[in-house]
């Protein structure tokens, strides 16, 4: 029997029994049915690796788990990302987040462009960044990756271009002829992603002034939801862990 990967932020030392929250409560008890004495691994998203654990006391909105040793599991890449994502509308922004974390990447920073559709503001902000993080945990329990992304909060693209480290940056351009193969091997890289409209000329010089090398992915010109997961996948096929 597959034994399920549960995300608690609170988990934090062989020995501890703690109440799982309501994610995890409705994901394990409610979805998966388990009963008490039945396995169950437990991250932080911190941690490299599981805490064992036990399924203790259930009851009809309750449930502990009794968390035992803690096993190492290192399948964090070499290769450290920072993605800037230019916000998409419903699904699209999911399934970015979603297939990025499963792809290796390390901080996603949601960004506002010129040609972006979608404004966010106050609580309506706080909703969909605690969305977005959820889908980052949910994604990590599938994948077996005990380290959970950074979803950070929105903030428009000029402000990212001048506050993002890295020891390469990339801004995706089909127009550009420079291919990801020709650039050397960095420890570290950001990816910026348009929108769906794409950047503008005059963001492309800006992030070029940056110090954003223009790349390209290919002749044909990838959603805005497609090139991340694209883009970092050849990228750790280069540099990472592909």
């Amino acid at each position: 029997m597959r034994i399920p990967r549960i995300y608690q932020a609170d988990a934090v030392r062989p020995g501890q029994e703690l109440e799982l929250d309501a994610m995890a409560f409705q994901h394990s008890v409610k979805a998966l049915r388990m009963q008490p004495g039945q396995r169950i691994d437990i991250f932080n998203g911190v941690l490299k690796g599981y805490f064992e654990g036990t399924l203790n006391e259930v009851s009809k909105r309750h449930a502990t788990v009794q968390l035992q040793q803690f096993r190492a599991h290192e399948n964090e890449s070499p290769l450290h990302v920072h993605i800037g994502q230019t916000l998409s509308r419903g699904e699209r922004m999911d399934y970015a987040v979603q297939k990025a974390t499963e792809t290796g990447m390390n901080v996603m920073t949601p960004l506002y462009s010129e040609r972006c559709e979608v404004k966010l503001q106050g609580d309506r902000t706080d909703k969909r960044l605690q969305h977005w993080q959820q889908v980052a945990i949910s994604a990590c329990e599938q994948c077996i990756r005990p380290v959970v992304p950074a979803i950070q909060a929105p903030e428009p693209l000029s402000d990212w271009l001048k506050s993002v480290d890295a020891e390469l940056k990339l801004v995706l351009h089909h127009r550009s002829s420079v291919a990801l193969q020709s650039l050397p091997k960095p420890a570290s890289i950001a990816l910026l992603i348009g929108p769906e409209g794409g950047l503008t000329e005059d963001e492309i010089a800006q992030a070029e002034a940056a110090g954003f090398q223009s790349v390209t992915m290919g002749p044909r010109v990838l959603r805005t939801e497609t090139a991340p997961v694209v883009a970092l996948s050849l990228c750790q096929m280069l540099w990472g862990d592909f």
